[in-house]
């Protein structure tokens, strides 16, 4: 740890994390912060603490492209499979990025210390996806930043920076709710294609992520109860008002039920957001 600069408070660490263009950094920074949280030895906030980037820092490489310019991936072949591990890799590094602004972002917020936990429990977690995704790149002759990757992901957060309530409905209970929709089918293909260690840090990925959705359900519903509205009607209001385009089937009905979204929350949401 002795490459790590200074960390002031909870919000600060995040803060320092989010700006790191260095990924080994950014990834090291997040799991400290996240384990001085947790013993009880930073405070939240203090006067120190720098403003939250608008971005967070990135490395020169991947370069980024419009999602609809994302080349399709085949399965079958090594290099789809690099490609979708590579895809992964940049879903996991935005999902640490994402977790640390929520906590920085939003650290003064009237809520109790066990919401940064959470969040701090998920940002530990994403950085350990990161960085498994990117050892198996390494081990199939790759790395991250090789291919391109797509921006859609931090639009998300830009959308919800003043809003804790629109956040915790657009990141955690539909960006990340769709990895509870998606993963199962990449982890049977991995395994058809013979590629056991990819299918094994899948396995890692979704079990974790059963859990971020539940952090993100349990405060969307804590919020929801304090403002006295009805969680699943908030939701799909918040949706249209933040989110752009439908929200896509089919869903993984038992995963999502197990973090706390039921389908009233999003079945009706199905191509009907901003009609």
């Amino acid at each position: 740890m002795t490459n790590l600069p200074a960390i002031r408070s909870l919000r600060d660490g995040a803060v320092r994390a989010i700006r790191a263009a260095d990924l080994d950094i950014k990834t090291l920074l997040t799991q400290e912060t996240a384990r001085r949280w947790s013993e009880r030895t930073l405070s939240l906030r203090s006067p120190l603490d720098t403003p939250v980037p608008d971005r967070p820092g990135r490395p020169e490489k991947p370069e980024l492209i419009p999602p609809r310019q994302m080349p399709k991936r085949a399965l079958t072949t090594d290099k789809g499979r690099i490609a979708l591990l590579h895809a992964i890799a940049h879903i996991e590094l935005n999902a640490v990025d994402l977790a640390l602004d929520i906590v920085a972002r939003f650290a003064a917020e009237p809520v109790p210390n066990s919401f940064f936990d959470g969040w701090m429990k998920v940002a530990f977690e994403e950085a350990k996806h990161f960085r498994m995704v990117r050892d198996r790149l390494r081990q199939l002759g790759a790395d991250y930043g090789d291919l391109p990757a797509h921006d859609g992901l931090w639009q998300a957060a830009h959308d919800t920076r003043n809003d804790l309530t629109a956040r915790l409905a657009v990141v955690p209970l539909i960006l990340e709710a769709r990895g509870l929709d998606v993963t199962p089918a990449l982890q049977a293909k991995m395994r058809e294609a013979g590629d056991m260690e990819s299918a094994a840090v899948l396995d890692v990925i979704y079990e974790d992520e059963k859990g971020h959705v539940a952090v993100g359900a349990k405060w969307f519903r804590f919020l929801c109860a304090r403002q006295k509205k009805d969680p699943a009607a908030a939701f799909q209001a918040l949706v249209r008002a933040n989110f752009r385009g439908p929200l896509k089937a089919p869903f993984n009905d038992i995963a999502r039920a197990e973090a706390g979204l039921t389908p009233s929350f999003y079945r009706s949401m199905t191509a009907s957001v901003n009609t």
